[in-house]
């Protein structure tokens, strides 16, 4: 019998998945039918706690170390070759602040869901962070400086931070700003 771990399992789904899923989600707010936006994040969340492990599987047949022990030079790019890898496109890491990270994505699987906006994948990151970092993550998707639907800007930090950028930015606030008063 063996003790090697076995494989995540995961799937292919074509890119049209997301913009049914978003449409079902705009499709009569509130109707039976409609899937509530908060039950897709918390559905990304769930398949971002489990991709870690993909992540981690995926760092060890590469030869690099766990994810956690990465060197922080090393991680930006590792994590971007992985998301290629199984085929969500291209995200980048920005330290906005000390509290505060942007993962910039593109030619991104979900970002053309139009209005509906990156639900799985602000479920998805907040859950796959929050396994490296040990600690809840938050994610808010606040669009992206080059206006193209091929991509997304996400801000990530801990809850609390979060909090209080939501709260700036729902008063008005440009995201940027609110990052910085953090």
């Amino acid at each position: 019998m063996s003790s090697a771990t076995p494989s995540p399992r995961t799937v292919a789904l074509p890119v049209a998945f997301f913009a049914g899923l978003g449409q079902s989600t705009l499709a009569g707010s509130g109707s039976a039918g409609a899937l509530p936006a908060d039950a897709i994040r918390d559905a990304g969340y769930a398949a971002g706690t489990a991709l870690f492990d993909h992540f981690a599987q995926w760092l060890a047949e590469h030869g690099e170390a766990r994810p956690a022990e990465l060197a922080d030079e090393r991680f930006p790019w590792l994590l971007e070759a992985f998301f290629r890898h199984i085929g969500w496109g291209r995200v980048q890491l920005h330290p906005l602040t000390d509290a505060v990270l942007a993962l910039d994505a593109s030619d991104w699987s979900e970002s053309s869901n139009g209005p509906s906006g990156c639900l799985v994948s602000t479920g998805l990151f907040a859950g796959f962070f929050g396994r490296l970092a040990d600690a809840p993550i938050s994610v808010l998707e606040v669009g992206h400086p080059v206006a193209d639907p091929s991509r997304a800007r996400f801000l990530l930090g801990s809850v609390e931070v979060m909090g209080y950028v939501w709260d700036a930015m729902e008063r008005g606030m440009p995201y940027d700003r609110a990052v910085a008063s953090v």
